[in-house]
C-alpha cells in the first residue's frame, strides 16, 4: 500500500498536466478568422479540425488541390494551410496560384509536409510561403500556434 498514495500523485500530476496543456491550446484563439485547409490525409485531418474547433475560428478543409483554389478564391480566407503531396494538383503549384493572383497573393500561406529537404523550405518559401513546418516534427498544437504566429505579423 506504500505505492497507492504515490500512485495517486502520479495520477493527480498527470491529470493537472493534461488539464495545463488543454487549457494551453484552448487559450490561442482565432475567432472570427478563416483558414483554408488543404489536406488528403483523413486521420490528419480530423486531428486538426478537433483541434481549431477550439480555436472558434471558421475551418474549411479541402483534400484536393482544384477544389481548394476555387474556394480560396471565392472565401478570401485569413490563411491557407497547404500540404505539397496532393493528387492532381500538388501544394507548390497551389502556391503559385495563390501568389499570382492579384486578389489572393496577400493571403498567408503554410506549408505543411512531411517533405522536409532544405530544398523543398527553399522552394516553398521562394514561392511565397510565411511559413514552412514538417508534418513528423510539430504537434497539433504547434500548428495552431504558428496560424496565430503567421496571422499576427501579417497584420495591416
Amino acid at each position: 500500500m506504500a505505492q497507492d498514495p504515490k500512485s495517486k500523485e502520479t495520477a493527480s500530476s498527470l491529470q493537472s498536466l493534461e488539464g495545463e496543456i488543454n487549457q494551453a491550446s484552448s487559450a490561442i484563439s482565432l475567432d472570427g478568422k478563416k483558414i483554408v485547409w488543404v489536406e488528403d490525409d483523413n486521420f490528419l485531418a480530423n486531428i486538426i479540425t478537433r483541434k481549431f474547433s477550439a480555436t472558434k475560428c471558421k475551418l474549411l478543409h479541402f483534400s484536393e488541390g482544384t477544389e481548394a483554389l476555387k474556394a480560396i478564391s471565392t472565401e478570401l480566407p485569413d490563411a491557407v494551410v497547404l500540404d505539397i503531396l496532393l493528387p492532381g494538383m500538388d501544394g507548390f503549384e497551389i502556391l503559385s496560384k495563390i501568389k499570382e493572383d492579384p486578389k489572393t497573393k496577400n493571403i498567408p500561406v503554410i506549408m505543411l509536409s512531411n517533405l522536409g529537404q532544405p530544398s523543398d523550405i527553399k522552394k516553398g518559401k521562394s514561392l511565397g510561403a510565411d511559413h514552412f513546418m514538417v508534418k513528423a516534427t510539430v504537434a497539433p498544437d504547434e500548428i495552431v500556434g504558428q496560424i496565430k504566429d503567421v496571422l499576427d505579423k501579417n497584420k495591416k
